[in-house]
């Protein structure tokens, strides 16, 4: 990387002196964003739904664009279930999740939006610049394109910090991927009234609280490239001292060895992806064994796991101000949480490789622990699943990071999961169960170049990383 370009970064992330704004002000800004906008939600009969219906396979939109909720059948020899079937979303067009970056008293700023989706929980959340389907921006749903769309069109090769294919869920998406993107712009730039510039170390530090940051804007932060090395070094006064953000920031300073090699971690990874087998069929959502299609829901037979949803939206500062479409509902909150320990005085997290029904390459690299159905807290999944009986009960002055936050309010209506990062003492060994891999965060930040080894929910953990 351009030393000039990660030193903008690392400044954006460390040195909050210089920013357009304070925290204080942007959380306020929010709020008010929030008090403008008039928002309605309502749950419908799906044939209420306008321009979507069923057909003799799916439930898409009559334009055959945006996405459809398909059915499929899951054939694995991963984990204790083998087979299953189940509704999951079919979005096979590429996005833009976009932020533009400009330097603004000489901290690399980026713009923010206060973005309303029809399933977030406080309705306004913090954005990226441009969050676009290719349906979206293609203007299917004829209302207006996305503000700077432009930018990310025409931006040149010079202007690109990062762009990545980065999955999505992969248990409720088919093979779904994003274009994260962020650009680098030195003109004037109209600000429009639900923007705001912020640095990335205020983006962190909003991170903090509930439901404030969306899944969209912690998934293209998480890839931001932090070079180690002796740069860091000027930035070591700003730092934390504490027994975790400071400890990672100089184990990329002095790029740190991990327990595992680069290599030991594609041959872990490759080995999986051979021993495991992962076929997916599409079948007509009317034959899905233990889903059941009602007039407002399609649901499991046990009410577990989710809920396909119709919902009537009116929200007064989008594209297109009153539509209607098909919604996933959680049936009950999750829980995410990462892992950490010094190793050798190194920190190493533990992520564990996940096999979903609508991974892109069979398994991806998630959290230690990842439950997203509600159905952990009970006796046999603290048995059977690795870490979670200890995440649950672990000690508070273990917590690096525990709040609420959001799945993608655009596709999941209401859906927050409990997202946690532990630092583990002795009580934690070095020995890990199957499937279990330790990788330190400069490892991390190099699969995530890679597309599709870091799912995002790790990614989401991992953008809560800050060190200020």
């Amino acid at each position: 990387m351009n030393k000039s370009i990660n030193g903008a970064l690392l400044t954006s992330l460390l040195d909050k002196s210089n920013s357009l704004y304070t925290t204080d002000y942007a959380l306020q800004w929010i709020r008010e964003q929030n008090n403008k906008i008039t928002v309605r939600v309502n749950q419908i009969p799906f044939k209420e739904l306008r321009h979507w219906g069923f057909d003799d396979v799916s439930l898409r939109h009559r334009s055959g664009k945006f996405f459809s909720i398909d059915g499929i059948l899951v054939n694995t020899n991963y984990g204790r279930v083998n087979a299953w079937q189940q509704p999951i979303i079919n979005q096979p067009e590429i996005g833009y999740l976009g932020i533009l970056t400009k330097e603004i008293n000489g901290v690399l700023h980026f713009l923010m939006q206060a973005k309303i989706e029809p399933g977030n929980i406080n309705h306004v959340q913090l954005s990226p610049t441009l969050q676009a389907t290719k349906s979206n921006y293609s203007r299917v749903h004829e209302g207006n394109a996305p503000a700077y769309l432009e930018y990310f069109q025409n931006a040149k090769r010079e202007d690109i910090l990062f762009d990545q294919l980065q999955s999505e869920q992969g248990a409720r998406f088919l093979k779904k991927r994003n274009r994260n993107i962020i650009i680098r712009v030195d003109g004037d730039v109209e600000i429009l009234d639900n923007f705001i510039w912020l640095t990335l170390s205020q983006i962190k530090e909003l991170i903090k609280y509930d439901n404030v940051v969306n899944m969209d804007t912690r998934t293209v932060i998480s890839g931001i490239p932090l070079e180690g090395g002796p740069e860091i070094a000027q930035f070591r006064d700003y730092v934390i001292k504490n027994n975790f953000s400071d400890r990672i920031l100089e184990s990329l300073e002095e790029r740190a060895l991990g327990v595992n090699s680069l290599n030991d971690i594609i041959l872990f990874i490759t080995n999986l992806k051979c021993t495991y087998e992962l076929d997916v069929k599409q079948i007509p959502l009317s034959t899905l064994k233990d889903w059941v299609i009602e007039d407002r829901s399609i649901r499991h037979v046990d009410h577990k796991y989710f809920e396909i949803i119709a919902a009537d939206i009116e929200i007064d500062n989008r594209e297109v101000v009153h539509w209607s479409q098909p919604m996933v509902k959680p049936v009950q909150e999750g829980i995410c949480a990462l892992v950490c320990k010094a190793i050798d005085g190194v920190i190493h997290f533990a992520l564990q490789a996940k096999l979903e029904c609508g991974n892109f390459d069979i398994i991806e690299l998630a959290p230690t622990v990842q439950c997203l159905t509600g159905s952990y807290d009970n006796p046999r999944s603290k048995e059977t699943l690795p870490f979670l009986d200890y995440v649950l009960n672990v000690k508070r002055d273990k917590v690096i990071f525990d709040t609420y936050q959001s799945e993608e309010g655009g596709r999941f209506y209401q859906e927050q999961n409990r997202s946690l990062i532990i630092l583990a003492g002795d009580e934690i060994g070095v020995e890990l169960p199957t499937n279990y891999i330790w990788m330190t965060y400069d490892q991390l930040q190099t699969f995530i170049k890679l597309n599709n080894y870091i799912n995002i929910q790790a990614r989401s953990l991992l953008s809560a990383i800050a060190f200020i």
